[in-house]
């Protein structure tokens, strides 16, 4: 018997062309046979042939003719077409049972010569093998005349042809064989968005030898094995008589633009030991994920009605806000949104819970407040049924208001309105502290500033800022905006007097006019009353054409931590310590590189700063702070916390104790069509783009 290896190639056309099982018989041949089989394998190009078959003569006219010096000539013809399959052994050497034989297409260098051809297709450097079981002669002639191998083979005319044929031959014969082939091969996935997995696509395996098959674990292999999933399998064990039929189901997640291609792999007890199919894909860079920056628009008020009844919402209810089709909100393809929610004259200390419509409500909190409190979060929530997000308030009556600012795509038909942004970490960048130089900005004036980053500042579509009212004089709110137009009817914080009130904000910029060329991002803060500002740079939203680029990935809000019971944090934190958080595996891939997280302070026995940064990294605790909760005050604050190379992510305490709850409402992952190796950035301090100046106009009147 003998086996040959045959590594064929093919290009996305030959793809197209998907392998058919032939019609055999269900029932198992009869001895003696005399039958060719061919299995395409993960093939590619279609050379020598297109399709898996088996040729007997029940469906073929196939004929053997043995010729001098052991060569044999297998020819098999039907509706037309045929498959030739011509073999000798090394020169001076005869058939032999049990001897493996090394093969090329000429028999060069003391190997045996094998050709496999079909309507005119063929392949001229070849390598594989030939593994004879019996090789009977006629006593007069000395003649081969019954014959049974296997036989792998490979065709390496180009890099274009890639893969492994493999396959039996029986020539009046009575040793059974065990063959199996996959349908369709190969498996074409056409056209699929990057880093978006496709839907499932099944591999079904016939047996269609002499004998039962039996399968061993299916697994991906060839060139690039990760732009393939596999999803699950019931052959792995399984012994299939002949006739029989087991699958297996397999998805593609292409990882870069263009054809990529891949084998699934199920091991068996044949001789070839593996059957294979070929799996493609071509990758196209979508906009899944990305971000598209709005002008503030407010959604709901339940003062006036708008969005809502106009009613408070009371203890354990819940309103479903209409949020696609509105405020500039595309009707279609949005995965969330990015929200500012302000409570307004609640009636007792509680908490609101945005989570997608018509899913359960989860245990998370999106913003948590006092008695007679106002004050606003910034919330991202994945839009559930009909477009819609519900809006929960825990215990009293409470107004709400809800004013969107952009949304993240959940599928590529946003593409329609351009590339999107993805997400740039930076080590947290102070812009300005009027405590610091200038004094307060005064009630109803508008405040102006600007950043560089250098050649990538006209890739600068938004900033990602925390943005802080320092001891305000009167309850108010801040609006931050491009600073083009008028003020919008939106907000960006809440705040009542004397507080200290953060909230993370994503605000859409423009070109500076008036920077001295560099046309850096700006954008405009604008204040109801006059209050202290300190404005963090956190990171900024490109244009998607950036390196190392991060996508969203929603998620209904999770909780990873709750000092209180000692989930993801041990115990309350004390002065000046620090916590670490490790985010659960589940909800992990590679390429997560930041948690989009709500991070409440409950209860601190005094005032304080909470900071959080990447664990077990280079970057040091930065000076700028993610919540500034006041003695026994409940607050929360919208957090992209990095995660370290551990998966992990500190918080640090500034003054007293203070127990500490991290709700996940999604994932910021590494977009491997902008990605640059090393693909993990989060040991370093920063990601590519780098603040090298800053500046503030002068404040002036609305």
């Amino acid at each position: 018997m003998r086996i040959f290896r045959a590594l064929l190639g093919m290009s996305i056309a030959g793809a197209c062309a998907l392998a058919v099982l032939p019609g055999v018989a269900l029932a198992a041949p009869t001895a003696p046979y005399t039958v060719l089989t061919v299995d395409v394998g993960d093939q590619t190009g279609g050379y020598p042939i297109y399709r898996s078959d088996v040729f007997d003569r029940d469906n073929s006219t196939v004929s053997v003719v043995a010729q001098d010096n052991d060569r044999l000539a297998v020819d098999t013809t039907r509706a037309g077409s045929y498959v030739r399959l011509t073999i000798q052994p090394p020169a001076g050497e005869q058939w032999t049972a049990g001897q493996t034989y090394q093969a090329t297409w000429q028999g060069d260098g003391g190997t045996a010569a094998m050709d496999l051809a079909s309507d005119g297709r063929g392949c001229g450097h070849v390598t594989g093998w030939i593994k004879v079981r019996q090789a009977d002669r006629d006593s007069d002639t000395g003649r081969v005349d019954a014959f049974a191998a296997a036989y792998e083979y490979s065709c390496r005319d180009s890099t274009y042809y890639t893969g492994t044929v493999s396959g039996e031959l029986r020539w009046n014969s009575s040793v059974d064989y065990a063959v199996a082939h996959g349908e369709p091969n190969p498996v074409s996935f056409n056209y699929q968005e990057i880093a978006v997995p496709s839907a499932a696509k099944t591999v079904t395996f016939r047996s269609v030898g002499s004998a039962p098959i039996t399968f061993g674990a299916a697994s991906l292999g060839g060139p690039t094995p990760e732009a393939f999933a596999l999803l699950g399998s019931n052959c792995t064990g399984r012994t299939l008589t002949p006739g029989q039929t087991c699958t297996v189901s397999v998805a593609a997640n292409p990882t870069k633009e263009g054809v990529q291609q891949a084998s699934l792999l199920l091991a068996d007890d044949s001789a070839s030991g593996t059957r294979r199919v070929q799996l493609a894909v071509e990758g196209f860079r979508g906009v899944t994920g990305s971000y598209y920056p709005l002008a503030p628009k407010r959604l709901m008020d339940t003062r006036s009605g708008l969005g809502a009844p106009k009613a408070k919402i009371g203890p354990g209810k819940k309103v479903d806000l209409q949020v696609t089709g509105r405020g500039g909100v595309p009707s279609s393809g949005v995965g969330s949104v990015v929200l500012n929610v302000t409570v307004v004259g609640p009636t007792a200390g509680s908490f609101l819970t945005l989570y997608p419509a018509g899913q359960s409500r989860p245990t998370a909190s999106s913003i948590n407040f006092a008695k007679s409190w106002l004050g606003s979060n910034s919330v991202t929530v994945k839009v559930g049924s009909g477009g819609k997000v519900s809006v929960y308030n825990h215990a009293g009556s409470t107004d709400v208001v809800v004013d969107v600012a952009g949304v993240w795509a959940g599928n590529n038909s946003l593409s329609s309105r351009g590339q999107g942004g993805q997400y740039q970490w930076i080590k947290p960048y102070r812009l300005y502290d009027t405590r610091e130089e200038g004094g307060p900005l005064k009630a109803d004036y508008i405040m102006w500033s600007w950043l560089s980053f250098g050649d990538l500042n006209t890739h600068v579509k938004a900033l990602v800022v925390n943005i802080t009212a320092v001891s305000p004089r009167k309850a108010g709110y801040l609006t931050a905006w491009t600073g083009q137009g008028d003020v919008p009817s939106a907000s960006t914080v809440n705040y009542p007097a004397g507080k200290v009130v953060p909230n993370l904000a994503i605000v859409e910029t423009v070109e500076c006019t008036e920077c001295g060329g560099r046309r850096a991002p700006q954008f405009s803060i604008y204040t109801s009353q006059t209050t202290h500002l300190v404005v963090d740079v956190v990171g900024v939203i490109d244009d998607g054409t950036v390196p190392d680029g991060l996508r969203f990935t929603p998620m209904s809000p999770t909780r990873i931590a709750d000092s209180r019971i000692g989930q993801g944090l041990p115990s309350v934190l004390g002065p000046a310590s620090v916590g670490k958080v490790t985010a659960p595996a589940s909800m992990l891939t590679p390429s997560t590189q930041v948690l989009a997280m709500n991070v409440t302070a409950v209860t601190p026995t005094s005032n304080t700063v909470l900071t959080v940064w990447p664990a077990d990294s280079a970057m040091t605790r930065p000076t700028a702070s993610n919540l500034n909760p006041a003695a026994g005050q409940t607050v929360s604050n919208a957090v992209l916390g990095i995660l370290g190379p551990t998966q992990g992510f500190n918080v640090y305490n500034h003054s007293g104790n203070t127990h500490v709850v991290a709700d996940v409402v999604g994932t910021l992952w590494l977009y491997p069509a902008t990605a640059t190796p090393p693909t993990g950035r989060a040991t370093s301090p920063g990601s590519g783009l780098k603040v090298i100046d800053s500046g503030v106009g002068a404040p002036s009147p609305r």
